[in-house]
């Protein structure tokens, strides 16, 4: 389940001064566009999604794909996954993030076999082995 092998990987940022809204931005990831600005408390539209929710974003998204794999190989399923972390930032810098998944598995799951997934699935999440801030799961029934 994991590569010892360099990648590199790419995503598109543009930015039109043309733009009612200056901060207004496209990212490209894959085949995909999203609509960007920056946070609404720092005078972005909250309409759009700002980097500081992108980066929580990121964070959810590849533990929540570790934690599947994880389980998938133990034979464990996994029927539904919702997360709705929480970043937390000082002004300066994120002090501290708590993902917070709700999981439904198809039969029972003891407590200690979850987090025992969840703790595996946080040290093979390459994005959270890349930040300075804690990376928190309060995982819940």
């Amino acid at each position: 389940m994991s590569s010892k092998a360099t990648t590199v990987h790419r995503a598109r940022v543009r930015w039109d001064g043309r733009a009612d809204d200056a901060r207004a931005h496209t990212i490209e990831l894959a085949a995909q566009r999203l609509s960007a600005s920056c946070a609404a408390d720092f005078g972005g539209d909250a309409e759009k999604a700002d980097p500081e929710e992108m980066f929580v974003a990121s964070l959810s998204s590849c533990h929540m794909l570790w934690f599947l794999a994880l389980a998938r190989a133990e034979g464990i399923r996994v029927t539904a996954y919702e997360d709705e972390p929480e970043g937390t930032l000082d002004g300066t810098r994120f002090t501290r993030v708590v993902l917070c998944p709700r999981i439904v598995f198809d039969g029972e799951l003891d407590d200690a076999r979850l987090d025992s997934l969840h703790r595996r699935a946080h040290e093979r999440c390459f994005v959270a082995n890349s930040v300075t801030c804690p990376v928190e799961v309060d995982a819940k029934r």
